[in-house]
């Protein structure tokens, strides 16, 4: 893949790449920084991806890995901003209370919930992506449709 193919493929993926990143981490600028090392890393790592078709697929999966590189970061520190104040969110004029019954999500389920939900990959993509299988997809789903229905009925 050269460069220019590259950068298409980049910036065709950028939305999906943001709003995974959001799903799985606190903070804008923590999804910005994985969104850009996931690409630096992809640009880097480019000879070993084997089919092109994939490349979507193989960019997303390391844009996951980046985030739970960063959210083994949270788990070594903690802010004072974070002892503060609970990781729900109060405000919702910015975000809706599925938005936050989302992000209440254990993080298996949640980024299944996003990839399959929010962005519209099948299940076995999902499965392609996480490379777990099917019915692991399949069951976290369900795992994530029950927490949420929870979660919201309690609200």
């Amino acid at each position: 893949m050269d460069r220019e193919k590259f950068t298409q493929e980049v910036l065709k993926s950028e939305n999906t790449m943001y709003h995974i990143a959001k799903g799985m981490l606190k903070s804008e600028s923590d999804c910005e920084d994985v969104v850009s090392e996931a690409v630096l890393k992809a640009y880097t790592k480019i000879h070993t991806l084997k089919e092109e078709k994939y490349f979507k697929t193989w960019l997303i999966r390391i844009l996951i890995n980046e985030c739970y590189k960063k959210l083994r970061e949270y788990k070594r520190v903690v802010s004072i901003e974070d002892c503060n104040n609970s990781f729900e969110y109060k405000d919702n004029s910015n975000y809706t209370e599925l938005y936050n019954a989302v992000k209440k999500l254990k993080p298996k389920i949640r980024i299944v919930i996003m990839l399959h939900y929010i962005e519209g990959y099948s299940v076995e993509e999902v499965g392609n992506i996480l490379k777990i299988p099917v019915g692991t997809v399949k069951s976290r789903l369900h795992i994530g449709r029950k927490n949420l229905k929870e979660e919201l009925e309690d609200e």
